[in-house]
């Protein structure tokens, strides 16, 4: 028996059974290439679901984390630590807000905006007791907590586990008439992905988010913007709302906050609104630790001096019209924003699925989501001739009978 399959069944007997993992077991990794456990090298063009924007094990935060982990790893925020104020004041300037509340993972996050909108809602809005509405999308994914999941449009993400947290309105994602037409006296707030990720990276048709920002500052509803997966340079800019120059009222971050070391989260806005927030509202016990506070600091360091952002505009861009130029029988079209790209199959094609595994057997990771779309999303330390490498074995799979 293969080392990959004794630990694949491991873990078929004892984890439980919520993911569908290509069958390929990861030992170690650096910059956009990972090695399995058999020795194969494959080019990792998932990144974590934008996890490690800055590659894997990038060295520098290697040094940070060890160098933290020796001095001091969790204080909780009963007390101050000397990394948590650095890191808010660096992150605040990074996003353009006012104020940070740190979290931990990406649903603790949307959990927080939330609850913040909400307070905003009864505090200040003076909607009625209990009554507040956040309008949301179809297609979204804002993560797996009850309260997140009984708002989605997918039916299996809810399937079992209500009753669900009330207070949400679905719209169709990208229609702004629909959005205009949801919007009531009790409407606190709009969370959205400015572009929708784990639906298959679905980018609205110019105009909409600045739209959307405009009603929303006129009919006095907050725009929260889950910029989780799209943000930190995965778009080509910083967030992905600077693609229609749109400032929103709550930004959500997390995933490459911490390049892939440490989970790391927040929400920013500017004072008026954080300061809703009073001592005991809300907290984390993790949340702002000085490890995790420590790493994020040096992950924004590198985004900023390595020039990540550009270089995902740049070959982005690059990448995108060379995919668009192949000449595949079964791709439909081809989607995306910087290092960001759906690759839509057509339903004769028999399901992404065949077509990841056929990547990974030419030494390329890549995940299907929502069955049809081939999801690309490279760490943004690629490089240019990685960037051919992988075209050429892109070409070839869609090209496969």
């Amino acid at each position: 028996m293969s080392i990959t399959t004794q630990i694949i069944e491991q873990n078929e007997t004892y984890g439980a059974h919520n993911y569908h993992p290509l069958p390929v077991v990861i030992e170690k990794a650096e910059g956009v290439w990972v090695h399995d456990v058999e020795g194969k090298k494959y080019m990792d063009c998932l990144a974590a679901y934008s996890a490690v924007n800055q590659g894997h094990c990038h060295p520098r935060l290697l040094k940070v984390l060890t160098d933290q982990a020796a001095r001091c790893t969790l204080t909780s925020r009963a007390f101050h630590n000397d990394q948590l104020g650095p890191f808010c004041a660096e992150l605040a300037a990074f996003c353009g807000k006012e104020a940070v509340l740190p979290m931990n993972t990406g649903a603790e996050a949307v959990e927080t905006a939330i609850k913040l909108v909400r307070r905003w809602g009864y505090d200040v809005k003076g909607i009625g007791e209990d009554q507040a509405e956040i309008i949301v999308c179809d297609g979204n994914f804002h993560g797996r907590t009850t309260t997140i999941v009984g708002f989605s449009s997918e039916a299996d993400y809810q399937r079992g586990f209500g009753p669900f947290t009330p207070g949400f309105k679905l719209v169709p994602y990208g229609d702004f008439e629909a959005f205009a037409a949801a919007i009531t006296d009790n409407t606190c707030a709009f969370l959205v992905e400015p572009i929708q990720g784990e639906a298959g990276v679905v980018v609205p048709k110019e105009g909409y988010l600045r739209q959307v920002a405009d009603l929303c500052k006129q009919k006095k509803v907050l725009l929260v913007a889950d910029e989780i997966q799209s943000g930190f340079g995965r778009t080509g800019r910083k967030f992905a709302c600077e693609l229609e120059g749109v400032e929103p009222d709550v930004l959500i971050v997390g995933k490459a906050a911490a390049g892939g070391f440490y989970p790391v989260s927040a929400v920013l806005a500017d004072r008026v609104l954080m300061d809703l927030f009073k001592p005991g509202d809300h907290g984390s016990t993790f949340g702002g630790n000085p490890l995790g506070a420590a790493v994020a600091r040096e992950a924004l360091k590198i985004l900023t001096e390595e020039k990540l952002v550009e270089r995902s505009a740049e070959l982005g861009t690059y990448l995108m019209g060379k995919l668009q130029d192949i000449d595949s029988p079964h791709v439909d079209l081809v989607r995306g924003v910087g290092l960001w790209i759906g690759i839509v199959l057509k339903p004769s094609a028999g399901g992404a699925r065949r077509f990841c595994e056929a990547l990974m057997g030419e030494g390329l990771l890549c995940k299907e989501t929502h069955e049809n779309v081939i999801r690309i999303a490279p760490p943004l330390v690629i490089t240019r001739e990685e960037v051919d490498w992988a075209l050429t074995r892109l070409e070839r799979v869609l090209k496969m009978d």
